[in-house]
């Protein structure tokens, strides 16, 4: 990726804790710039996604290949703390979103949403227009499908590219939206992309946010099963157990 990621890989060493195999971000966001030369990805870690990832080689690359990986289920933070007596910074789905967005309106700029329906992208971009009027929108909703076809994918990638967006939030669910993030990131002209998945849900209201208040308590997670039991009953095998 050239000189330009080798800068970025020495300012970012120092914030960088090495655990089970993935170099995870531990510092604060805004450490991280929007406006890049070169697109670069921001994607999260869970003891959920780290789990598929010992049985998908294809994602696991996607993760260790993220320009900053993020961590999200708090509790992948007990390996660091228990291999390297060092504890990770909690930057999860929702402290990401608002972070990037709430920072580039101040600035002015461009975001795109790829993911998720019309239905619920409609709704975001009702809400952002109110929240966020220093913003200009553009919104896409990609083929409900395990993969896309080259046409596809392209289509994507021109719609991306012809309205140059600064930041990039991708909702497609994991391990889906990290991959296409990871492989095409380099045809993207965009400073950000980031994989933000339910997220999209939340900030429309098509489902029911969970209050930052449970994520401070490192719960989000049993809230989560509460108002998406058919999600745990799916991934329950894919925990992480150390």
């Amino acid at each position: 990726m050239g000189s330009y990621t080798n800068l970025l890989e020495s300012k970012v060493d120092a914030a960088i804790v090495e655990v089970l195999g993935f170099r995870v971000f531990s510092d604060n966001l805004s450490k991280i710039p929007i406006n890049n030369p070169q697109c670069i990805t921001i994607n999260t870690i869970s003891p959920n996604s780290y789990g598929i990832s010992t049985k998908d080689a294809q994602f696991d690359r996607a993760l260790k290949s993220s320009d900053y990986l993020v961590l999200d289920g708090v509790y992948f933070a007990l390996a660091a703390i228990l291999l390297k007596g060092r504890n990770i910074k909690r930057n999860q789905g929702p402290d990401v979103f608002y972070h990037f967005i709430e920072r580039l309106n101040i600035e002015g700029g461009k975001v795109f949403f790829l993911g998720s329906s019309n239905t619920t992208l409609k709704k975001i971009e009702a809400r952002a227009t109110v929240d966020y009027p220093n913003l200009k929108l553009e919104l896409y909703s990609p083929p409900f499908k395990d993969a896309f076809s080259e046409e596809e994918n392209d289509d994507m990638v021109e719609r991306i590219n012809a309205f140059k967006p600064d930041i990039l939030f991708v909702g497609m669910t994991c391990p889906k939206q990290e991959k296409w993030v990871v492989q095409n990131h380099s045809q993207l002209q965009a400073g950000l992309a980031i994989s933000i998945g339910n997220v999209f849900d939340w900030y429309a209201g098509t489902q029911k946010a969970i209050h930052p208040i449970w994520f401070k308590l490192r719960l989000g997670w049993l809230i989560r099963i509460f108002l998406r039991p058919e999600i745990f009953r799916r991934n329950i095998g894919n925990q992480m157990i150390f």
